[in-house]
């Protein structure tokens, strides 16, 4: 209701997709006008609505799906605003980050955020690899499309932990699917993912020492063979062939193809037993 309330009384809407929310605002009689704004406009936008702020306006942001400011269009205002003296009001609502933690099975007493991990494989794998020893539970958003190629760098970063795929929360088709990344991978390579996915993935287990590659000045050291072999492991598991494990893994971790190719083979071999 106080959403609602604040939806009635503002001088306008900031929506990320207009259409959306004209429809919410159409449910229930509301007639604020309503301003597009998303990560395409909001940096050419931000001025102008601080000066509408600063001279008394009131002004309400809707984001498409989740938080507004948390991985989604707002955060720049937000910041100019507070800036200047201007009082930033949230108005919580559903979160994709909380509701993927209060379902997906795994510890909730610590976790951390990742927000969307980057696009490309190898910026990608570096950060996820920078979170590797954090003992946590690890949240991050991951386009569906980029689904596939997060749970193969993950399994690298981290070896076959317990994961949680998340789909559409709080939506008509949320879904929970959970399972370690071996598995995912498998399950999504056969179904194709859909909507909005938030990814949890386990922390660290205690004892559990991982090397860390940023920190490691000697550039001809390699990964340590446990690493290696979780990671092999896991692919193979998913039904990746030798070949293309070793391969996969060997460009993950910047070591020579031939170091990956006899073990994926031994390994291969161990699981077919």
């Amino acid at each position: 209701m106080r959403a609602l309330n604040v939806l009635r009384c503002a001088d306008a809407v900031l929506a990320e997709d207009t259409r959306r929310t004209a429809q919410l605002l159409r449910a229930y009689s509301i007639r604020t006008p309503l301003i597009s704004y998303h990560a395409h406009n909001e940096a050419q936008r931000r001025d102008s609505l601080v000066e509408r702020l600063l001279a008394g306006g009131a002004l309400a942001l809707v984001s498409d799906a989740g938080m507004p400011t948390v991985s989604d269009p707002g955060t720049d205002l937000a910041r100019a605003a507070s800036e200047v003296g201007v009082r930033v009001v949230p108005v919580p609502g559903p979160s994709a980050v909380l509701a993927a933690l209060a379902g997906a099975g795994l510890p909730t007493d610590e976790f951390t955020f990742i927000g969307f991990p980057p696009p490309k494989s190898g910026a990608r794998l570096k950060r996820l690899k920078s979170f590797a020893r954090i003992r946590s539970t690890l949240v991050m958003f991951v386009p569906p499309h980029k689904l596939i190629g997060t749970l193969e760098d993950a399994i690298v970063a981290y070896g076959d932990r317990r994961c949680s795929v998340c789909r559409e929360l709080t939506k008509v088709h949320e879904e929970f699917w959970r399972s370690t990344l071996s598995q995912a991978k498998e399950e999504f390579e056969r179904r194709a993912p859909r909507g909005e996915i938030t990814l949890v993935i386990e922390g660290a287990k205690e004892g559990v020492e991982m090397r860390d590659d940023d920190d490691n000045d000697d550039d001809t050291a390699g990964p340590a063979t446990s690493s290696v072999e979780d990671a092999l492991r896991a692919l193979l598991a998913s039904g990746v062939s030798p070949s293309e494990a070793s391969r996969t893994v060997a460009k993950e971790l910047g070591i020579r193809r031939r170091e990956t190719y006899s073990v994926a083979q031994r390994l291969s071999e161990e699981l077919k037993r």
